[in-house]
């Protein structure tokens, strides 16, 4: 049984745990209301009986009651036990919900090294894409070239879009040792694209942090080659 099997087993029980639980919860929420307002009741009905008796003489003008009755407090009691189950059972509930979050976490953090493994394969065996001494994907020379790259690097990055479904972002540890790229500064993922000026200091950019769908048709520059282009244009 693969690890998504095992956990699929394990999740189809929960919901109708957690569902007795809180059915459980209910019940003595309602149960403690009652003793609640029981008690109230009772220990008002003994102060009021308290009041009279100072009036009528039986109780000493100054004394003080200090305390309530055996039924009052035997209630008081209840009322705590009571309380204290209801917050063992959250408890119960959070932890069953817990470590089936922590078991999915594992899951995804496998099916990531998984990709990141597949991505680095087909990466390794596509044409134009062999890294350069920094690390970094290697830029042909000629802008023939460049293009030529930039097809070959899409056609690997579609290859690989349908031999697997989209990751999810994911808040995974990296290696300090592994070069970045784009304007996020993280790590090669997914489609990426490079910029037409042989000057450009970041070189790659991810399709979503430069509002790309596709592969561009021509030339691309990135916004700070783009921008810093105009600005020579109009001096």
């Amino acid at each position: 049984m693969s690890f998504l099997e095992d956990f699929q087993a394990s999740l189809e029980p929960l919901p109708n745990i957690l569902q007795r639980k809180y059915a459980l919860l209910r019940d003595l929420d309602k149960s403690l209301q009652g003793i609640q307002r029981q008690n109230e009741q009772r220990c008002l009905q003994e102060i009021e009986e308290f009041n009279e008796g100072i009036k009528s003489g039986n109780i000493a003008p100054g004394t003080s009651l200090n305390k309530f009755s055996d039924e009052a407090q035997d209630e008081q009691k209840h009322s705590i036990r009571i309380a204290d189950e209801k917050v063992a059972l959250a408890v119960q509930a959070y932890d069953l919900v817990d470590a089936h979050i922590q078991q999915l976490d594992q899951y995804l953090k496998k099916f990531e090294e998984q990709r990141r493994e597949k991505d680095a394969v087909a990466a390794a065996g596509t044409p134009g894409l062999v890294p350069d001494g920094n690390g970094k994907p290697a830029k042909e020379g000629g802008r023939g070239g460049r293009k030529k790259s930039r097809l070959a690097n899409a056609a690997a990055a579609a290859a690989t879009a349908a031999a697997n479904p989209p990751s999810m972002d994911l808040d995974l540890p990296v290696d300090p040792n592994e070069p970045t790229y784009c304007f996020c500064n993280q790590v090669s993922y997914g489609e990426m694209v490079a910029c037409d000026n042989p000057d450009c200091k970041i070189e790659w950019f991810h399709y979503g942090c430069v509002g790309l769908k596709e592969q561009p048709k021509g030339k691309w520059y990135c916004s700070d080659c783009s921008g810093m282009q105009k600005r020579r244009k109009g001096k």
